[in-house]
């Protein structure tokens, strides 16, 4: 699933330091409070203004969906069983 999916870059323009500590010094995106180049896999404070940072520091834009069909069975689960003034209100002894 996460083979085409790419790591958040520093210098990626959605890339935010919570405490503005990042800073560029060359070409290198540098951390004022560890004082070593900036890392969005173990940082604390990294985040995405898109809210697409996922764990690890991947990029959230490069992974794809998957999604599965579920039949109602599946979803909906056991019936549940009614007493007392639910019952009398809704008439029936269970629900789906």
């Amino acid at each position: 699933m996460l083979s085409h999916a790419k790591r958040c870059s520093p210098t990626c323009k959605f890339f935010r330091c919570a405490k503005n500590a990042a800073v560029y010094r060359g070409n290198k995106v540098w951390c004022r409070l560890t004082d070593e180049p900036c890392d969005v896999a173990h940082c604390a404070y990294a985040m995405c203004i898109k809210r697409r940072l996922l764990p690890g520091g991947i990029c959230g834009e490069t992974v794809k969906r998957k999604t599965v069909e579920k039949e109602p069975e599946e979803v909906i689960g056991p019936t549940i069983k009614l007493r007392g003034k639910s019952l009398r209100r809704i008439g029936e002894k269970e629900i789906f």
